[in-house]
């Protein structure tokens, strides 16, 4: 089962950036399309942005498009989410998500949580002056 963990999270003022990472131990992310979602207090899960297994498709919500990129580094089985201009609305606890991609379907990626079957346990973004 893979195992994902992200880091990165943290305290930041509005206008600021914050890079997070999701790493796995024991597995390649090769193929595996890996999405971030994030959950305020009080609010429902939402997407934020998905990556496919190759890296060649990326998709991203209205919410976030044109401040937050999504890339992964093979070398470091490392999936990024770089997160600039950011908003006090952006606040909340980041998760990615991982989901061993179907043969041929290495441009690929969904932005339903239900679609995915590993998350890790999370981050914590605080956007406040």
């Amino acid at each position: 089962q893979l195992q994902l963990v992200e880091s990165g999270g943290g305290l930041v003022q509005p206008g600021g950036s914050l890079t997070l990472s999701c790493t796995a131990s024991g597995f390649t992310l090769d193929d595996y399309p890996i999405a971030w979602f994030r959950q305020a207090p009080g609010k429902e899960r939402e997407e934020v942005s998905c990556i496919s297994s190759s890296g060649l498709k990326t998709t991203y919500s209205d919410s976030v498009k044109g401040r937050y990129t999504i890339s992964r580094a093979f070398d470091k089985n490392t999936v990024y989410l770089q997160m600039n201009d950011l908003k006090p609305e952006d606040t909340g606890h980041y998760f990615c998500a991982g989901r061993r991609r179907s043969y041929g379907l290495q441009n690929v990626c969904l932005m339903s949580p239900e679609w995915y079957t590993s998350w890790g346990p999370g981050t914590q973004v605080t956007v406040s002056v």
